[in-house]
């Protein structure tokens, strides 16, 4: 009989011995427990900090009515070129220079300088933003100006999109509506 005691405790110290070894093999890895969640990053294609090169067509609205010969820009269209950086995914600094058949004469605007304030929409490759500047103008004379104005972009990819966006341009320009559409490279 004593020997069929050691036998059944022998059998309950062996199951019991083998759960306690499955038990912590079901909890080993990395130390988290249940209750610890994933986050996955959503992947997003406006960049946290990124360089942009802007190609794009250009038309300004100068002569609008009541405002005939009251403006330094006339109404016409022609192209430019931008040079973008956002130091933060929602912030960056621009620098535009644009050409412009105005009257027949050609208007250069080299030192067109805008902060942006931008809010991406990373599920849709979209990102609205905010703009507002200031710069020089010149066909024969010097003037200053400031801008304001929004647009809005959409990427195909991290490195390529298209966008356009209308501003307000005031100050020793008069009172003159512009806007600009074309292709934005990121980098």
């Amino acid at each position: 009989m004593h020997k069929k005691r050691v036998q059944t405790l022998s059998k309950y110290i062996t199951a019991g011995f083998t759960a306690l070894v499955l038990a912590t093999s079901l909890h080993a890895g990395d130390g988290k427990t249940f209750k610890d969640k994933v986050v996955v990053e959503e992947d997003c294609r406006f960049a946290d900090y990124e360089w942009q090169v802007d190609l794009f067509y250009t038309q300004f609205w100068g002569d609008l009515p009541g405002m005939e010969n009251n403006t330094a820009f006339q109404t016409g269209s022609g192209g430019g070129i931008g040079v973008n950086y956002f130091f933060a995914r929602y912030f960056g600094v621009g620098y535009e220079a644009a050409w412009y058949s105005n009257d027949g004469v050609a208007e250069h605007m080299p030192l067109g300088f805008n902060f942006f304030l931008r809010y991406p929409i990373c599920k849709w490759n979209v990102a609205t933003y905010f703009m507002a500047g200031t710069g020089g103008a010149w066909d024969g004379e010097a003037l200053a100006y400031g801008n304001v104005g929004g647009g809005i972009e959409y990427r195909f990819s991290k490195n390529f999109g298209i966008f356009v966006d209308s501003r307000y341009f005031y100050g020793g320009t008069g009172n003159v509506a512009n806007l600009r559409s074309g292709i934005r490279l990121a980098f």
